[in-house]
């Protein structure tokens, strides 16, 4: 590594004058403005007084390398956009050296630039590993490019990347669109954050989400800088609520930034507008926000920016921690006001979103020429950035983490003591279990922070004694459910409430909601699946503990609400992702909730949903059958086959059609009809598995033979959700569909009771009665009287199905 000395005169050109003032004539196209300099004149005073750094010469010294570093990351993405290799020595390029369909989000990543080596640079100066997080996930070739220059790389990045030409290899990678034999990414390389990525924790393809979730990420003594989005701000008000969940007692450090560059994919926001950013940051200050407007196109403001934004927070909680002070404390939020695409050609233009030149340089002169043009303010001189990188390095003299290590990315909470709680018997509602559970949870593993997610009631879905114990987190309480302190999350915004517990990756967590408003959920928890199954596929498997999102007030029992009220769509869509890392569960009673609760929390990096009902319901299984439940997803609840003729296989995923199957077996039993009744608990694991990592959760061919054998070959399943989704992701359970019929959910719905919502969707008894009749070739009236079988055709009185029913 060279002396300061050396590192000085390489970077400043020339020994003469202070560092102050070398740093002050900026670099390339990274200017400071008088308001910049008056703030890191303060910053270098702040940083030498705090013991951060020896003297203010050595501040200066690390801002004149922050400033090549972000010259050389801002040089690098652009020819990560349309070149296939560089030019180190900085000539301009010919046009076979550039990319035949250029790509990427390049005005976005160009931005992001100043601001990552601005995090990368603040960490240097105080000694300390901060986590990050990046909403925007599409501007990935920034962190990339930047990760790529320092050595902040995962091991298959740094073998590849990290050689003579490293550097032409990225920019090849970058959209190459290659694959390996077995489909997938030939290059350790995305469009958007990924598990390559050096420190990525979110994929930001979806935005707003980062917004949702960085106030319940970090955990006291940690510190987040979280980048956003000024178009994401536009459309995601959630965010606004980060001052009413804020807590220093549980929380880390947050530090929101958002870029604000004025620009989306093809138009301006508000934001772009001096009287929209204006009405912006009263906006903040009317939520709980200390708005803090800086130059984002300056890596030292960024830094100035951010220490500010730390020191103000770390004090504002000190004080309500000390009862000096009451929450909500004000949170600082930094505005980098900056143009998108700046450093290059076409910045604060539509064409700045995506491939700012006008044309391929490969195949037009013209843009050739202004990519070199622009190109040549950008390049560092490779001994000047080895000294820059050498200078804001020395994460082992600091006895700190590299940045891909920050504590957010390694996320490893303990393995969670599991409660021990009675079985019961008789009625009782299965959510009762997850109650009764969670509670016992919480108060066993202390040190594992709570969150709970509630978009509605929990009181009424039975969860009173969660809310009595944890409490609604409130500013204000007004009642013994509300607490200051409260670890439960309640708005009336599912994708708020859900992204609290995916932000606490250092906990328990517990979501729940009626099914039919869980859907507005699905953009977050997929974007956490994905990320999750990424991460297993590269070899760092996530290591958060398995969060449940409980869907009650389903839609067989909520028929009093309106069609609105009845939308299966939440399950159907998490049985569409793989199952290793999104398992469905429908327990049917008290005991087997309970039994399969333990490995829904005991799992890593795993989302289950759980569709359990609310009301009373009996208990079907005893504590031994609700355990092979869990254990193996299906149980046979019934059969009589003695009578030798081919028995027809029923099939009952969810509690009322559990019932339902039941009531339909004592009819087959009473005339002397062989049948078998199977429940499946956990449908992924009977479907035919697409890659080896599900198949690795799937049950074998002899245990699914072991429960649905091939010989019974007739078939009728009722299913809680719709039919046609059940029938095909388990396709393989119906080998003769002229032989099967599939009963659930078909879209009909109104104000209902259960029996009512059963009748209208074709899924009663009678109609599984009718079904069975279709398969086995035989009359329903052998099963059926006159009454109930004009009941189940649509030509009699549905009451003779209904009364009694469930």
């Amino acid at each position: 590594m060279s002396s300061p000395a050396e590192s000085t005169h390489t970077l400043c050109g020339s020994p003469d004058g202070s560092l102050f003032e070398c740093w002050q004539k900026g670099y390339g196209v990274i200017r400071h403005t008088p308001q910049t300099i008056t703030r890191v004149e303060a910053l270098a005073s702040a940083l030498v007084c705090a013991g951060h750094q020896p003297d203010t010469d050595s501040v200066y010294r690390k801002l004149i390398a922050l400033d090549r570093l972000t010259s050389a990351g801002l040089w690098l993405v652009v020819h990560m956009t349309y070149c296939h290799r560089v030019d180190v020595g900085g000539a301009p390029l010919k046009a076979q050296d550039f990319k035949p369909a250029p790509e990427g989000h390049t005005g976005g990543a160009l931005n992001m630039v100043t601001a990552y080596a601005a995090y990368l640079a603040l960490n240097n100066l105080t000694g300390k590993t901060r986590s990050w997080l990046m909403g925007q996930g599409h501007c990935v070739a920034a962190v990339d490019a930047l990760n790529v220059l320092t050595g902040n790389l995962h091991p298959e990045q740094q073998a590849r990347y990290q050689t003579p030409d490293g550097l032409s290899r990225l920019v090849a990678d970058f959209y190459s669109y290659q694959q390996n034999p077995d489909g997938s990414m030939a290059a350790p390389l995305g469009s958007h954050v990924n598990p390559h990525t050096a420190g990525g924790i979110l994929e930001g393809g979806y935005l707003g989400f980062a917004e949702l979730q960085y106030a319940h990420m970090p955990l006291p003594g940690e510190s987040l800088v979280a980048f956003l989005s000024d178009g994401a701000a536009e459309e995601q008000r959630g965010s606004d609520w980060t001052p009413r969940w804020w807590r220093a007692e549980d929380c880390g450090t947050v530090l929101p930034v958002m870029i604000a560059n004025g620009r989306r994919i093809e138009q301006r926001t508000e934001l772009g507008t001096r009287e929209g950013l204006e009405r912006f940051e009263e906006h903040l200050r009317l939520h709980g926000f200390d708005p803090i407007r800086f130059d984002g196109r300056d890596p030292a403001a960024f830094v100035c920016a951010l220490y500010d934004m730390e020191t103000a927070l770390a004090h504002h909680g000190d004080a309500a921690r000390q009862g000096q002070s009451a929450y909500p404390v004000r949170m600082p939020y930094g505005i980098a006001e900056t143009v998108k695409g700046f450093g290059f050609y076409g910045a604060g233009e539509n064409p700045a979103h995506n491939l700012p030149l006008p044309d391929n340089p490969r195949l037009d002169a013209h843009s050739r020429a202004l990519f070199n043009e622009h190109c040549q303010p950008l390049w560092v001189a490779p001994r000047e950035l080895q000294s820059a990188v050498s200078e804001l390095a020395g994460h082992r003299a600091q006895n700190r983490a590299l940045e891909r290590d920050h504590p957010l990315a390694l996320r490893r909470p303990d393995k969670p003591r599991i409660p021990r709680l009675p079985w019961h018997q008789g009625s009782s509602s299965p959510m009762s279990a997850v109650d009764e559970f969670f509670q016992a949870l919480v108060a066993q593993n202390p040190e594992l922070r709570p969150r709970v997610g509630n978009p509605d009631e929990l009181a009424s879905n039975r969860l009173t004694g969660v809310l009595s114990s944890l409490k609604h987190r409130v500013n204000d309480p007004e009642n013994d459910c509300e607490s200051v302190q409260g670890k439960i999350i309640t708005a009336l915004n599912e994708e708020a409430v859900v992204s609290a517990c995916l932000a606490n990756k250092a906990g328990l967590n517990l979501v729940a909601s009626y099914e039919a408003f869980c859907v507005k959920m699905l953009g977050a928890i997929r974007q956490e699946l994905i990320f999750a199954r990424h991460q297993k596929a590269v070899g760092r498997p996530a290591q958060w503990l398995g969060l449940p999102v409980v869907a009650t007030s389903h839609t067989w029992e909520n028929g009093k609400n309106e069609q609105s009220h009845q939308d299966t769509g939440f399950c159907e869509a998490l049985l569409g992702e793989m199952n290793d890392v999104s398992r469905v569960l429908f327990p049917a009673d008290y005991n087997s909730t309970l039994a399969v609760l333990p490995s829904v929390y005991q799992e890593r990096g795993q989302i289950s949903c759980l569709v359990i009902p609310k009301r009373e319901r009996p208990c079907v299984f005893n504590q031994s059958e609700a355990e092979t439940l869990a254990q193996h997803g299906a149980l046979v609840v019934d059969e009589d086959t003695s009578s030798g003729e081919e028995p027809v296989l029923l099939i009952a995923s969810g509690a009322y059609q559990l019932s339902e199957a039941i009531r339909a077996c004592e009819r087959l039993r009473d005339t002397d009809t062989p049948f078998r009744l199977v429940y499946i608990q956990e449908p992924g694991r009977f479907r035919q598995p697409r890659d080896a990592m599900e198949a690795a959760i799937c049950l074998s061919e002899f245990e699914q033979e072991r429960l649905l054998p091939h010989r019974m070959n007739r078939r009728v399943a009722l299913t809680h959700m719709r039919p046609e989704v059940f029938r095909g992701h388990l396709h393989n359970l119906f080998p003769q569909p002229a032989h099967s019929r599939v009963l659930g959910y078909t879209n009909r719905g109104g104000t209902l009771n259960e029996a009512g919502m059963l009748f209208a969707n074709g899924c009663s008894w009678g109609h599984a009665l009718a079904a069975c009749a279709q398969v086995l070739d035989k009359p329903p009236g052998e099963w059926l009287n006159s009454a109930e079988l004009a009941a189940v055709e649509g030509r009699g009185d549905p009451s003779v199905i209904t009364r009694g029913l469930s």
